[in-house]
């Protein structure tokens, strides 16, 4: 699925739409360059799942989390993690859980994930307006 977002608010009802098919269990993989929108992306799902703290960037710690209203959410970003011993540090595999959904921004190709992967890609068209390509939902 192709979705065209030509502000936030758009995106948001994106995620919106999205959330509202999570059960739990699944994966978000985003992709796309930086400042693409993979955070604003998160900010609109925790929104859609009834987080009421404020979402930014795990950047610099890794991982944050956050309970919604029925959903946990885990939200990673691996952009700075360079090898498969600093993901086995780090403990991915003890957030896949049946009442969270996991978001991890720069997934590292060859990393093994269990349940439902969701990929989605993040592509900046140029001021506000992005491409966002949905597979596997």
């Amino acid at each position: 699925m192709e979705f065209v977002s030509h502000c936030v608010s758009d995106t948001y009802e994106l995620a919106k739409t999205l959330a509202s098919r999570l059960k739990g269990g699944e994966i978000l993989l985003l992709g796309g360059g930086l400042g693409a929108g993979k955070t604003t992306f998160t900010k609109g799902l925790a929104k859609a799942l009834g987080v009421t703290r404020e979402v930014v960037s795990p950047t610099f710690t890794l991982v944050r989390e956050y309970s919604g209203e029925k959903l946990k959410l885990y939200h990673f970003d691996l952009y700075r993690v360079e090898s498969e011993d600093e993901l086995q540090e780090l403990g991915l595999d003890e957030y896949f859980a049946p009442d969270a959904v996991t978001v991890i921004e720069w997934n590292k190709p060859g990393v093994a994930l269990p349940g439902k992967t969701v990929k989605i890609d993040i592509c900046d068209k140029g001021g506000e307006e992005r491409l966002i390509t949905v597979e596997g939902l």
